[in-house]
């Protein structure tokens, strides 16, 4: 298992997910996400393709979601510090 300072996305203090980045890594995958998103709807949705643009945001919630779960803490419900 990679060192907890290796993650790029740490476990939310209270429930299920991730937080905001840690690392530069991270806020470069979150800036490249923000980018491709903002380009699919200046390309597509503005130019009335919207199942294209539908498929396109799909597959790049998919892709952050895949690395999230790569780069990130483990996954599991936290109640803020106390145990379960």
């Amino acid at each position: 298992m990679p060192d907890s300072d290796a993650y790029w996305f740490p476990a939310k203090r209270y429930g299920w997910g991730w937080g905001p980045p840690v690392t530069w890594q991270g806020w470069a995958v979150v800036a490249a996400w923000l980018t491709a998103l903002a380009a699919g709807v200046i390309f597509l949705r503005l130019r009335h393709h919207w199942l294209w643009w539908l498929m396109y945001i799909v597959g790049l919630t998919i892709l952050m979601t895949l690395i999230c779960y790569l780069k990130g803490e483990p996954l599991k419900w936290r109640w803020g510090g106390r145990s379960e």
